[in-house]
């Protein structure tokens, strides 16, 4: 059974350029947050289109990790971008996992949707963590950029 996590960190930058660059620049997260993204390559397709796929190195907690992303929606109206994790870490703890990022005045909304993949396997509130500091460091890009 699939369950959520939201996490709603500030932005001080206008809801329309942070959705551009999760949108259009999200490998630029390798240059404005290089202590936690290592590489990104597009495997297939296009950035800014549903279908394109992406193989991340990442660290989390200071663990280097890897995650192939899909981006599964698009929509401009509402400014929000689904992805979901085709293979990686992550889907050794989560069957299921995908999130979508919504940014609006004054918050960037992140959803978090997962399934464990064992009862055990903890709710992926590192996932969240790691979410509002992306949003700090991207907000911070995009203010002084």
């Amino acid at each position: 059974m699939s369950k959520v996590l939201e996490v709603t960190p500030p932005i001080k930058s206008s809801p329309d350029k942070f959705y551009d660059f999760f949108k259009y620049h999200t490998g630029d997260l390798i240059t404005v947050f290089p202590a936690s993204f290592k590489s990104v390559q597009i495997l297939e397709g296009e950035d800014g289109k549903v279908g394109c796929v992406k193989l991340w190195n990442y660290f989390i907690g200071g663990i280097p990790m890897t995650m192939k992303l899909r981006t599964e929606a698009i929509n401009d109206a509402e400014k929000s971008i689904t992805y979901k994790a085709l293979d990686g870490d992550v889907i050794k703890l989560y069957k299921d996992f995908q999130f979508t990022i919504t940014p609006g005045n004054g918050v960037a909304k992140w959803t978090i949707v997962y399934e464990k993949a064992a009862e055990l396997v903890p709710p992926p509130e590192i996932y969240g963590v790691f979410a509002i500091a992306i949003t700090e460091v991207v907000d911070l890009h995009l203010l002084t950029h």
